[in-house]
């Protein structure tokens, strides 16, 4: 049994800033979508395609059955991006750039049939690009290659595995392949212009003006040197910002960003900028930057699986603090955690709550707050597990039913009526 996701509401669909090409749920044309319009980057199911993930007949819509439109499958239901055999360039648009494995490209075999609900026996591996679990945001745009075997009506699956969780995210994007494959891009960026920063004791923040290119700038990389020494990449990123931090205290540092396009053209370099960075008895005053993407990785009647994005700071983020609300309600911290993942227990069914995080670094400074997140519980059914009794006697792996949370004891116990004992987690782990 293929099991599915329950959709998170914050992630990434193909049709990013220097895409050729645009997924199904929301390339223009398209029409009679449903929900997925309003939610295209929610496609969301377990990973390890092609053994795992959705089921055959539901893999457009991933599974998620308030997606089901996708999964519709006639020669003529969809509109089509008018391709020909070669490079293209696929980009993401990200709203959580979760840490990435890699992304997995697939296209339809010769002869598939394109009137029959889309099947992973339809489709073959076209290209990995491999990543280094890093946000998915660092490597927007992939040049992926056509085959020139291939013609007519094709279905490109691309599957962005996302390291730190098991789930994966499936866009579908329908092509019409003819022609020769046009003129390659042999054109390079403009070299950066601009290039300024400032430093603190142990960091670095750029800038520069972005370049130009006949088809778009993909990525910008970021090198590094010291004194007389070689210059090293250090980023390879999108906007035209970097914060390096980790550096020594006191010490010159030498910096020179190139542009690069889908194509792999890579400019000339920018002019050379030297930062120092001041003393070590610098107090640390910068609070980190916000973090983003809050979101659900799973939902139930009586658990939010939270997850977000990292934020950055000069010297380090060290915690970040969990604030819930009901709808109405005000906020309160309901954990300080040194990771970007909180599993909050304990809800009550069929309940909307709102969430917000801050990430702290270790002189005490707090960034402003996340976006809120809002998400209700399901309605789930009542414990069948009996309620806990403080004062029992357990035996590892009862269950009991506690505040709409059923717990399971780790170890073989007898309760001394301390009302505390269920939130001990050598005693009971919270299961459902």
């Amino acid at each position: 049994m293929l099991g599915v996701a329950a959709p998170a509401f914050a992630h990434g669909w193909i049709g990013g800033s220097g895409s050729e090409l645009i997924a199904r749920q929301v390339m223009p044309g398209n029409t009679g979508l449903g929900a997925v319009a309003y939610e295209p980057q929610s496609l969301e199911a377990p990973g390890g395609f092609p053994a795992t993930g959705p089921a055959d007949g539901r893999i457009a819509s991933a599974g998620i059955a308030q997606f089901s439109e996708l999964d519709a499958q006639t020669a003529t239901r969809w509109a089509k991006n008018e391709i020909a055999p070669g490079p293209h360039r696929f980009g993401w648009t990200y709203t959580a750039p979760h840490n990435t494995d890699q992304w997995r490209y697939y296209i339809t075999k010769n002869g598939w049939n394109p009137n029959e609900p889309l099947k992973r026996s339809s489709f073959e591996l076209l290209q990995v690009v491999a990543h280094d679990h890093t946000a998915a945001n660092t490597n927007p745009v992939h040049t992926i290659t056509i085959p020139s075997d291939h013609s007519g009506y094709h279905v490109v699956l691309a599957v962005w595995e996302v390291w730190d969780t098991t789930n994966a995210f499936y866009n579908v994007v329908d092509v019409n392949i003819s022609g020769s494959g046009g003129p390659a891009d042999t054109q390079a960026p403009t070299a950066p212009g601009g290039l300024a920063g400032t430093a603190t004791s142990s960091s670095a923040t750029l800038g520069w003006s972005a370049s130009t290119d006949d088809r778009g700038v993909a990525s910008y990389r970021v090198q590094r040197a010291t004194g007389s020494g070689a210059f090293a990449q250090v980023s390879q990123i999108t906007g035209t910002s970097h914060l390096d931090t980790g550096l020594a205290a006191s010490t010159a540092y030498r910096y020179r960003v190139a542009a690069v396009d889908a194509a792999g053209n890579v400019s000339a370099w920018s002019q050379v900028l030297t930062v120092t960075t001041g003393g070590s008895s610098q107090p640390d005053t910068q609070a980190p930057t916000a973090p983003a993407g809050v979101h659900s990785m799973a939902t139930t009647s009586s658990s939010v699986d939270l997850m977000w994005t990292a934020s950055a700071d000069d010297r380090g983020v060290s915690a970040y603090r969990v604030e819930r609300a009901t709808a109405t309600g005000a906020f309160a911290q309901v954990a300080q955690v040194t990771g970007t993942t909180r599993m909050d227990t304990g809800l009550t069914a069929s309940t909307a709550y709102r969430y917000r995080v801050a990430a702290v670094d270790a002189a005490g400074n707090v960034s402003a707050f996340s976006a809120v997140f809002s998400v209700t519980t399901s309605a789930g059914s009542q414990p069948t597990a009996p309620a806990w009794n403080p004062s029992g006697a357990y035996t590892k792996g009862d269950r009991v039913s506690h505040g709409g949370t059923v717990y399971e004891a780790v170890q073989t116990h007898q309760g001394v009526g301390d009302p505390s004992w269920i939130t001990a987690a050598s005693l009971w782990k919270p299961v459902g």
